[in-house]
């Protein structure tokens, strides 16, 4: 049998079905979810909320520490500053204030994620910073989009849907002057980093960096003693000779020691 031909016809028969694969597996992936629930957000706030009272700026990235970070969405009105954080998610939230981390489960499948207030805590602060505003003068906001349901008691400020634009019009009070809007507006366009495709690279690669390290540091183990990081060591001497082991990183002062097993 002619394999190579067999090849062939298959792929003259159904070549059509390639680009439907490629467009299946691209709308699963993280990025298109993300992608569509910041376009899901931008849609709603241009349609329900009043463009000049609220004035919208997608996707800032802002210098931060030693790299980036990168908000979806400033909504800046005489009430405040609005940082939206956007999570596309389904199945169930659990998930508190003051959590670490929070919950999605879908059927009997569990999955850990970042609490979003304490992601968006870094995004108001870099911002914060940006603008010399008091805290106050900022408002976090975190919106779930997709087919997903909180089982757990949520902060006002959490909400699924168009509840984000309900608790961003529930904020009545005037914080900031119409003068102070647009001076805020022209600082964040002057402060941000370029909207390109260069600079959404560098910032994959800083979050990249965070998450390898922090991954590094759950796996490090701790001294039973001090509970410093241990370090792989061998034994040059004795009867154990050439053996590993993990020696606590503060040695000599601290001789905590565990076995490799």
């Amino acid at each position: 049998m002619d394999f190579t031909l067999l090849v062939t016809q298959l792929f003259t028969g159904f070549w059509y079905l390639i680009p439907l694969f490629i467009l299946a597996v691209l709308i699963k992936s993280p990025w298109f979810k993300g992608v569509m629930g910041e376009f899901l957000v931008n849609f709603s706030t241009r349609h329900f909320l009043d463009k000049d009272t609220y004035r919208l700026t997608k996707n800032v990235t802002l210098p931060s520490g030693k790299g980036t970070t990168q908000i979806d969405h400033v909504i800046v009105s005489v009430y405040g500053v609005f940082v939206v954080e956007t999570k596309n998610m389904k199945g169930w939230i659990f998930g508190g204030a003051n959590q670490k981390q929070w919950t999605q489960k879908i059927f009997k499948h569990s999955q850990k994620f970042q609490n979003p207030l304490h992601q968006n805590y870094k995004h108001v602060k870099a911002l914060q910073e940006l603008l010399g505003l008091e805290s106050e003068q900022l408002h976090s906001v975190v919106v779930f989009v997709g087919d997903s349901t909180f089982k757990t008691p949520m902060p006002d400020n959490v909400t699924r849907g168009l509840g984000y634009v309900k608790y961003i019009k529930s904020r009545t009070e005037p914080l900031l002057s119409e003068e102070q809007v647009a001076t805020i507006v022209q600082q964040i366009e002057s402060g941000r980093y370029p909207r390109t495709f260069a600079t959404h690279r560098q910032h994959a690669k800083h979050v990249k960096s965070i998450v390898e390290a922090k991954e590094a540091k759950d796996d490090a183990v701790a001294c039973p003693k001090c509970g410093s990081d241990m370090v792989l060591r061998e034994a040059k001497r004795g009867e154990n000779k050439g053996q590993q082991f993990w020696g606590c990183s503060k040695f000599p002062s601290c001789r905590g020691v565990i076995k490799v097993s």
